[in-house]
């Protein structure tokens, strides 16, 4: 049920236009996806936003195995009847919470150094797997490249991935070795538990190495040699633009150029705007609903912050022109008046403008590949 068709490749860079097509319907790529952690995004649901077309939507296997529960989804049908969502779902492995039940977010990790978080709920990783303290009730939850395949097969998802573990930035040489090695073993028993029961998913591997421009090549390589239906580029992607583009220039062209290639938790503007001529395909990020919550806004010309008192009697949409809901039916004024009102239909009219936003922008890269312009 799966297939990748890469439709155009532009002359100017690396850039291409191509089709992703699932059991659940087919989008263009360079695209976006929104992360929806518990199978839904923040502040908004699945069918009132269905007109969006969102690509893809990117959800949490930890957060669903905890609540409510693999079995669960799996009777209520998997995730699509579940959630409501007729289109296209990703899911992650667990491998993250390796990460961040740790050292917290990125962010957090750069400016302590590395350094774990006071009573981290991750208790041992070991080459079995790793073993959980659930925030929820404290109860030890093992998870295995096994148990994740296991779990998103119940879940459902159209595009799955393997165990694997995100090591720090600030992690030294031998020990981010020592992890590249063990999460390439992790990931071919992911893959080799997936094609026992395929199901009509495809999988995806995920590239390590952080920073190390060996280690990339080295993930890379070996992980193109396995029959993986795509690739995406995880672990430390650097602290900056322009460790990203190092990390994608000694990544991307070790790769099986005819399969899709995904870009882990990078979704601010700069970076789509940096990482499509470098070719790659998809996109994953909380930034624009979380920029919602926040009352962020964006704009072609600079984001609109609404809770400014300068937009009190601004009496437009945030962007002229725009089709989404909140644009065809609210003013930046009415906006304003609802986030200082702490009214949380604030939140859901600003998220529906931000991933219009998103989805027509990658609409116009698009465009731009097709003429060879970008």
């Amino acid at each position: 049920m799966f297939k990748f068709e890469i439709l155009h490749q532009s002359k100017k860079s690396e850039a291409r236009v191509g089709r992703v097509t699932t059991k659940h319907g087919s989008f263009l790529t360079p695209a976006f996806v929104a992360v929806g952690t518990n199978g839904v995004l923040k502040a908004v649901d699945h069918v009132s936003i269905a007109e969006l077309a969102l690509p893809l939507v990117f959800a949490n296997t930890y957060h669903l195995m905890l609540h409510p529960g693999a079995d669960t989804i799996e009777k209520a049908g998997g995730i699509h009847q579940f959630s409501g969502r007729t289109g296209p779902i990703i899911t992650d492995s667990g491998g993250f919470q390796v990460f961040s039940l740790a050292y917290g977010s990125v962010a957090n990790e750069l400016k302590s150094k590395g350094k774990k978080k006071h009573g981290n709920s991750v208790l041992s990783i070991t080459e079995e797997g790793v073993v959980f303290r659930s925030y929820r009730d404290g109860a030890k939850i093992t998870l295995t490249p096994e148990s994740s395949i296991e779990a998103q097969k119940k879940i459902g998802a159209d595009i799955i991935i393997p165990f694997d573990e995100l090591p720090p930035y600030h992690m030294d040489e031998p020990a981010l070795q020592r992890s590249l090695n063990r999460t390439h073993r992790w990931e071919k028993r992911s893959l080799d538990a997936h094609l026992a029961n395929p199901k009509h998913q495809a999988i995806y591997a995920v590239c390590h190495g952080g920073v190390n421009p060996d280690y990339r090549k080295e993930s890379a390589r070996y992980l193109s040699s396995l029959p993986f239906d795509g690739f995406g580029i995880g672990g430390s992607l650097g602290k900056n633009r322009q460790e990203l583009a190092f990390v994608l220039e000694n990544t991307i062209g070790h790769l099986r150029p005819e399969a899709p290639r995904h870009l882990l938790g990078i979704g601010d503007i700069p970076s789509i705007t940096d990482s499509v001529p470098a070719g790659i395909d998809t996109f994953d990020s909380s930034y624009p609903t979380k920029a919602a919550r926040h009352a962020v806004a964006f704009h072609p010309d600079e984001p609109v912050r609404l809770k400014s008192t300068k937009h009190r009697e601004s009496f437009e949409p945030i962007e002229q022109g725009c089709p989404c809901f909140t644009c065809k039916h609210y003013t930046k004024a009415w906006l304003h008046h609802l986030f200082k009102a702490h009214e949380a239909t604030a939140h859901s009219l600003t998220t529906i403008h931000n991933l219009s936003y998103m989805t027509r922008l990658m609409t116009h890269y698009q465009s731009l590949i097709l003429s060879d312009q970008m």
